[in-house]
């Protein structure tokens, strides 16, 4: 699994409606990593869960995500992904 979001939502909550989005550092993470980086670890996961519009355009650009089944919650991306073999 790689979980991913923006440096920027990191601690932040997002909310539109009824839907709330917490990124949290004990789910994300606290190490930074560049995009290539991610997009890498992508390659051998199972299950992807990206937040932030920055790292969710790149999987969509990268293939992993289509643009269609992403979220916009507060203005921020959020998508989930599952490989099924």
């Amino acid at each position: 699994m790689v979980a991913a979001c923006d440096r920027d939502a990191l601690g932040k909550t997002f909310s539109e409606g009824e839907f709330e989005l917490r990124v949290e550092s004990r789910f994300y993470g606290e190490e930074a990593k560049r995009i290539e980086d991610v997009l890498d670890a992508l390659q051998d996961a199972s299950i992807g869960n990206l937040t932030g519009n920055e790292v969710v355009n790149a999987a969509i650009c990268a293939g992993y995500v289509e643009e269609g089944c992403v979220l916009s919650i507060g203005g921020v991306k959020h998508a989930q992904f599952v490989v099924m073999h």
